[in-house]
């Protein structure tokens, strides 16, 4: 089988019940804006992304009747902005969401995770290499 030639997620979407709350959420933890768009009932807050820099753009999307926000799903881990999970970890609580697992290392050739329930609900992910 061959190697694809650029990596197999190319974006995702993470719902959410509360557009505000769930942009205020982001926003804290990773210390950046979210562009905001309606497009025509679909509410959506983009993360900002670097189309030469590795890994997947994606966004906040509010749709009620195809989207809703679950921790039984799908685990997206987002890469911590700072290079150190522990910085985004200490801003999980007082943005409104709840750690679920501490910084721990996945292997030294890895780096670090995190796992946590956002503002929403859903269970997210938190990468670095320190």
């Amino acid at each position: 089988m061959e190697t694809p030639k650029q990596n197999v997620v190319g974006w995702f979407e993470v719902p959410v019940s509360d557009m505000d709350r769930a942009v205020k959420f982001y926003e804290t933890i990773f210390d950046f804006k979210l562009d905001r768009q309606n497009l025509g009932g679909l509410e959506m807050a983009w993360f900002p992304w670097n189309m030469e820099a590795t890994g997947s753009p994606g966004s906040l999307i509010y749709e009620p009747e195809s989207y809703k926000p679950s921790a039984d799903g799908v685990v997206i881990y987002f890469t911590a902005n700072s290079g150190d999970v522990s910085i985004e970890l200490a801003r999980v609580e007082r943005a409104g969401g709840k750690v679920l697992t501490e910084k721990k290392q996945i292997s030294e050739e890895h780096g670090y995770m995190a796992l946590l329930l956002d503002s929403e609900g859903n269970r997210i992910a938190l990468h670095s290499r320190a």
